[in-house]
């Protein structure tokens, strides 16, 4: 499958030692370590998002112990399998919590049925809740969720944008009215995540949206493609997780002569390895972004070099450097550690570990400008964003690929909502009604000048 995947990551040249000592310099080993887990979802038909999004955490981790550390300080990890299942996401989150008399500060579970099992239960252990890009989407209001980010987009966000570039494409939001939407989606809380938002445009701009399911893992869709075929929509969003489920909507899709260029993809649903399986049938799809793909990235190259080329890559097949799921768990990573360093400037403990509260205070102090992305090596990899104590967001941005049979192309921008204020709005709005029904505090942000960068 990776065959074509090569020729992706066959651009990659080798990184002088230069780049690698720009991004990450060399520091003196403080004799302190820091404690990361990794949940991992390398076994079942979500195997090829988490090979990839995971690999690229372990294989960031290792860079930055190569180049000195953060600081100094050494960073450790440990590995527990979820199969992308809801219930062996508490029972790895319950396992990786402490380690040698240390407790995690942050946990990624991947996945959003993951993210719902376990953010009470992180809140009260004061662990970092990093859902990037997926997750409980009201958790982007600090004030309720202060464990909680959503960095550096959601959902919410996501499906706006989506609404927006089908407007662009019909020829405005006048043009809009009357047409038909379907929502093909995994039956789960990932699948069903987008919708309070959906609903609304769609509602506002007097869209039909029909909703129509798929049971989880999702390799049969027949009678939803005929439901399909049978209701004409003009555009279909899809919202599917694994290799198969979302190879399997493209070739069915084909069946039913739907066209391709009307098929919208979800992050979790469109990298290379959920095309390549479908053939010519994948050609045209559109798919949005929050990681772009592409080796040729300073970060990616210096990683291939140092980590890859002492034999320490955490993939067995190279030429994935640079894929979608890859690059997206890069992102990720390179936040953890951001925040890391951020919270040792904050607090005073430059070369120190730190606990939960502090690696907290650096995440929500996060200011991933153009500038500091270019110093990391990941510049227009993921668009430039913030974080603040009421906005655990940040950017609100994503971009729109489509596939050309061999690579996706970009086609637009960095693209937010037609109106991030209305989203922004359901957000806390929804987050209000759970803290009201829940009893939960609302925190008061104070206003700081934060932490340069």
């Amino acid at each position: 499958m990776f065959e074509k995947l090569k020729k992706i990551s066959a651009v990659c040249v080798m990184m002088t030692a230069f780049i690698s000592g720009m991004i990450l310099p060399q520091t003196v080993y403080s004799g302190e370590t820091q404690y990361f887990p990794i949940a991992s979802s390398r076994v079942g038909p979500y195997s090829a998002m988490g090979t990839g999004y995971y690999g690229a955490q372990i294989d960031y981790m290792n860079y930055v112990n190569m180049t000195g550390g953060v600081n100094g300080v050494m960073l450790t990890w440990q590995e527990c399998e979820t199969e992308y299942n809801a219930v062996k996401t508490v029972e790895c989150y319950q396992r990786l919590l402490e380690k040698d008399g240390q407790k995690i500060v942050v946990f990624d579970t991947l996945g959003t049925p993951g993210a719902y099992a376990v953010i009470n239960r992180m809140a009260k252990d004061n662990v970092v809740l990093a859902q990037y890009g997926y997750g409980r989407t009201d958790g982007a209001d600090g004030r309720v969720w202060p464990w909680v980010f959503n960095a550096a987009s959601h959902y919410w966000s996501q499906i706006a944008v989506k609404m927006k570039f089908m407007a662009k494409i019909e020829g405005g939001i006048d043009k809009m009215k009357g047409k038909k939407i379907v929502h093909l989606h995994i039956d789960s809380a990932y699948g069903r995540e987008p919708l309070q938002a959906m609903r609304a445009i769609t509602k506002d701009w007097g869209v039909q949206l029909v909703e129509i399911s798929i049971p989880p893992p999702g390799l049969e869709q027949q009678s939803q493609w005929l439901q399909i075929r049978k209701e004409k929509p003009d555009w279909v969003t899809f919202w599917g997780a694994g290799s198969g489920m979302n190879s399997t909507a493209m070739t069915n899709a084909a069946r039913v002569n739907f066209p391709r260029d009307r098929m919208m993809y979800v992050t979790f649903g469109a990298a290379e390895e959920d095309m390549f399986p479908a053939g010519d049938a994948a050609i045209g799809t559109y798919a949005m972004a929050n990681a772009l793909p592409g080796a040729d990235f300073p970060l990616v190259k210096a990683i291939k070099e140092q980590v890859y080329g002492s034999g320490k890559g955490n993939l067995n097949d190279e030429s994935r450097l640079g894929s979608v799921y890859w690059n997206r768990g890069l992102g990720a990573a390179v936040m953890w550690i951001e925040a890391m360093r951020l919270g040792q400037e904050m607090h005073d403990k430059v070369g120190k570990a730190l606990t939960g509260a502090e690696f907290r205070d650096g995440y929500e102090a996060l200011n991933m400008s153009s500038k500091r992305l270019g110093e990391i090596g990941i510049e227009n990899m993921v668009a430039p964003f913030s974080i603040s104590c009421e906005n655990h967001e940040g950017a609100g941005k994503f971009a729109v690929m489509q596939w050309d049979g061999e690579k996706f192309n970009q086609i637009t921008d960095w693209e937010e909502p037609l109106d991030p204020s209305y989203i922004r709005g359901l957000v806390e709005s929804s987050a209000a009604k759970f803290a009201s029904e829940n009893n939960m505090p609302i925190k008061v942000c104070k206003i700081s000048k934060g932490v340069s960068i």
